[in-house]
């Protein structure tokens, strides 16, 4: 394996639209959502060791999931997990690991990728990751996998490429925000827009040089720690100064304001798995297109729901159509798939009714 290769395996999110099974404590990265007998960061952290050599894979996360991280991957060391002491959004860590990475080794070609994405065709993966460090490699670029849309999804990002280039890999014209359904129609028409998966590829000079010339003052404040860094006077940096970062996307930061950006349209399957209707998508369905997850079910009249239980409960349905349905410990959710999206802002109205017990 190629000892310049490394992974920021992004595992700091909390994946509220999960809820009741992700929480505050226990996120939907460290749960088996799809009843594989892997959690997703376990599947992400064996996807990317295929081309990374596993001491090379750096997990981020927040200070609140360390033991977790542990006890989910027993084989990587303290030198790997990469600790946010504060909620900062993806670049102020992408910075802060980046330079982590530059110290121990300046040759460093990295990806970043989501702890919680499920990727059915890992070897198309390994190969587009390969093709995409190779390019990086040779030129100064800072890169990103884009998804070829099938529908037109208004829950995510696009990039738009230039539609000229005939090479595999395309110079980003600009990102697009989540559009409303005609946008996201007129972007599939015109055949040169992508899913924004959040998965990016650079050399660590790259990235740290976009970050110098686009965020100067985050740079300042993390390069200030430089001597610090893999060493025994890292922890006490980054307790001081973390907090003091802006709560800023690496999106925003530095890959729409570069113009060295670049993408590569994706030749496997994907689903970020952001939501239970997503989590549905990916599962296979009964005679009745139900999908169940450790469940043993008995329906009547009960179609295209998404059922998960967290023993192999028996679940009784009659008459139900398009719902999601979670049993979990002390919550019971029964919500319409339709109205999905509303589960974050419904998980806020338990808190203020509840308090922190059930979240």
């Amino acid at each position: 394996m190629n000892k310049n290769y490394y992974a920021i395996l992004m595992a700091g999110g909390v994946g509220s639209r999960f809820w009741p099974v992700s929480t505050q404590d226990f996120p939907k990265q460290f749960h088996d959502m799809l009843g594989t007998g892997d959690t997703l960061i376990q599947k992400t952290f064996s996807r990317l060791s295929k081309l990374i050599p596993k001491e090379n894979i750096f997990i981020l996360t927040n200070e609140r999931y360390n033991d977790l991280v542990f006890e989910q991957l027993p084989e990587i060391t303290k030198r790997q997990v990469v600790l946010e002491p504060a909620m900062r959004n993806t670049a102020p860590c992408i910075l802060y690991a980046s330079l982590k990475i530059q110290k121990e080794n300046p040759d460093a070609l990295m990806i970043v990728a989501p702890s919680d994405h499920w990727i059915e065709d890992e070897a198309a993966f390994t190969t587009n990751v390969k093709q995409a460090f190779e390019f990086c490699k040779s030129y100064d670029a800072l890169m990103t996998l884009g998804i070829k849309p099938t529908f037109p999804n208004t829950g995510y990002g696009y990039i738009e490429y230039d539609k000229t280039t005939e090479t595999d890999i395309k110079p980003v014209k600009q990102f697009r925000e989540k559009p409303n359904y005609k946008t996201a129609k007129a972007f599939i028409e015109q055949g040169n827009f992508l899913w924004n998966a959040g998965i990016f590829m650079w050399s660590v000079s790259s990235v740290i040089d976009a970050f110098k010339n686009n965020q100067s003052e985050l740079f300042t404040l993390f390069e200030s720690g430089i001597s610090a860094y893999n060493t025994e006077k890292e922890a006490a940096f980054i307790a001081e100064n973390y907090g003091k970062a802006e709560n800023i996307s690496v999106d925003y930061a530095i890959m729409e304001s570069s113009n060295n950006v670049y993408v590569l349209p994706a030749t496997f399957d994907w689903n970020d798995l952001g939501t239970w209707g997503s989590l549905y998508d990916k599962l296979d369905k009964d005679t009745n297109k139900n999908a169940v997850v450790n469940a043993q079910t008995l329906t009547e009249d009960a179609s295209g729901n998404m059922i998960r239980t967290d023993g192999k409960k028996l679940v009784v349905i009659d008459g139900l159509t398009d719902y999601i349905v979670v049993d979990k410990a002390e919550v019971l959710l029964i919500f319409p798939k339709s109205k999905e999206q509303d589960i974050k802002e419904t998980l806020q109205r338990v808190k203020d009714n509840f308090g922190d017990q059930f979240i």
